[in-house]
């Protein structure tokens, strides 16, 4: 579901200003893209804030503008808590994009019981699918995940709309052995290695 911003024109720029513009609740962005021109815009940080805690990605933007937009890039400060700038681009209806959406497992591996663990090399995942059928995430079921079995990124059930954009042989989850069982099957008793230069017995012969 899309989210609805009430969106200001901004007239001004520099530094100082967009940090004043931030004290005051607003985050400074632009909108551009579709060949047309590009809008310098001040966006409630309150909404911002929502629609990325929601994971919405597409917003509606009403007041100074009335559009469709897609959130394609955030500006973060050094410690992550704070937005300093958005970038929106203009989408129409069935108009695809390319967005990044957190991998959620479901459900308890089998494999576990096992003696294995579950692990996920992969949090998220590239997708292209339509703006307006944006996945807030993908769900991977692990109830059949046995030990020593993996589950593929060509393995996963999508919505029909949704096409993932990465390498389909890569592992997405994995139930295996713990780390301390590959090392003490890895620790194997090794020949004592025979000392150069030793003192030889009595009656052996140089070479």
């Amino acid at each position: 579901m899309a989210e609805t911003m009430n969106v200001q024109i901004r007239e001004t720029r520099g530094k100082r200003r967009a940090r004043r513009q931030r004290e005051a609740g607003f985050i400074p962005g632009v909108l551009y893209g579709h060949g047309e021109q590009t809008v310098s815009l001040s966006l409630p940080a309150e909404q911002i804030d929502a629609a990325i805690r929601h994971g919405s990605r597409l917003v509606n933007l009403s007041g100074a503008v009335t559009q469709q937009a897609f959130i394609r890039e955030l500006q973060w400060n050094t410690w992550g808590t704070q937005i300093l700038h958005v970038d929106l681009t203009r989408v129409s209806a069935h108009e695809k994009v390319e967005v990044r959406v957190p991998v959620e497992l479901r459900g308890e591996a089998p494999g576990v019981k096992q003696g294995g663990v579950v692990e996920q090399p992969i949090h998220e995942l590239e997708i292209e699918c339509e703006a307006t059928a944006i996945p807030e995430k993908i769900g991977v079921n692990i109830n059949h995940l046995e030990f020593d079995r993996a589950i593929t990124v060509a393995d996963l059930v999508l919505p029909p709309t949704v096409r993932v954009l990465e390498d389909p042989t890569a592992v997405v989850v994995q139930c295996t052995a713990p780390a301390e069982m590959v090392e003490e099957e890895g620790t194997g008793e090794t020949a004592e290695p025979e000392l150069i230069g030793r003192k030889k017995a009595e009656g052996e012969e140089e070479e």
